[in-house]
């Protein structure tokens, strides 16, 4: 059989499900690519991760059936258990590190957040020696890996097995106290140790994990905080309080995920100002916000 797979994300980012249906389809000898233009298959995956990501509109032929899955499309969709099982088929997106997920769920109601409603409480779900393959490095998509015991003890596994880690959702700082610090110094890191400060409450926890890391000397130095706006004025202060850390904030225009509604402009604005390290060390909120001229030079959105 040949099958086709289309990414409607556009391959920013590996899709875990694309690459688990190409193994299993493999697997049982089957021709798989992404589908091109005007050519034909026997069945045909289509994956959508984001709800905001416009569809896409490829012609092709398929003589089977086309099946539609991924959060963007249905917030309760899943793959069946026997492809879930599957360890990836990293050769699709020929990947450097291994995907995958030790946790699903988590235990927080976040009002942002649709984990808890696709995925429930946190709980157990896979081990890193199942999915990481001949790879020495997984970045791993946990949504609140230290809330699992599980967790714990899967972090206690890496730092057996030497393997390199991005944890690439985040770290709840309310979790990471002194023993957490210090089994995390421990960690080999992949890539910037990623927290998150999501409102005005959260930074306190964000101020004391950051102490307790850095007490740790937990490595890399480099800490990247995830950032919700919803109010630009005081996402603005919390922004100012983690660069007063030397963290570096990253900022993520609040979306409704239950009315799809989309961001506001100043909300997209003030976020791109931030996100864009050059930008954000160069050139003051208050010069560049109403300043077209900086929107022309960095392509920036109004």
């Amino acid at each position: 059989m040949k099958i086709g797979l289309i990414d409607v994300d556009n391959k920013n980012f590996p899709n875990l499900a694309l690459m688990k249906i190409s193994a299993y389809h493999k697997s049982f000898g089957d021709t798989v690519e992404f589908v091109k233009e005007n050519s034909w298959y026997n069945n045909v995956y289509k994956s959508k991760v984001f709800t905001f990501t416009h569809d896409t509109n490829i012609n092709f032929t398929c003589f089977g059936e086309t099946i539609i899955g991924g959060t963007g499309y249905n917030i309760k969709s899943k793959l069946p258990q026997e492809i879930d099982n599957m360890i990836p088929d990293y050769s699709l997106y020929d990947c450097e590190h291994a995907y995958g997920f030790l946790t699903r769920g988590c235990p927080n109601k976040c009002s942002w957040c649709i984990v808890p409603e696709k995925e429930g409480t946190i709980k157990s779900y896979s081990s890193i020696d199942h999915f990481i393959g001949e790879h020495k490095s997984a970045v791993l998509m946990d949504n609140n890996v230290l809330a699992s015991d599980y967790g714990i003890k899967q972090i206690e596994k890496i730092i057996e097995l030497k393997i390199k880690v991005d944890f690439n959702q985040g770290l709840d700082s309310r979790l990471i106290d002194d023993s957490m610090a210090k089994l995390l110094s421990k960690v080999k890191w992949l890539h910037p140790v990623r927290l998150a400060c999501d409102n005005e409450f959260s930074f306190e926890s964000l101020q004391k994990a950051v102490t307790n890391l850095r007490w740790r000397n937990v490595r890399p130095s480099r800490y990247f905080v995830y950032t919700i706006v919803k109010e630009v004025p005081e996402a603005m202060e919390r922004v100012k309080k983690i660069k007063g850390l030397y963290c570096e904030p990253f900022c993520q225009p609040y979306r409704n995920f239950k009315t799809n509604e989309e961001p506001t402009k100043e909300q997209k604005r003030f976020s791109r100002w931030v996100n864009i390290t050059s930008v954000f060390n160069s050139v003051w909120w208050e010069d560049y916000k109403y300043n077209d001229e900086y929107s022309a030079k960095y392509k920036l959105t109004k």
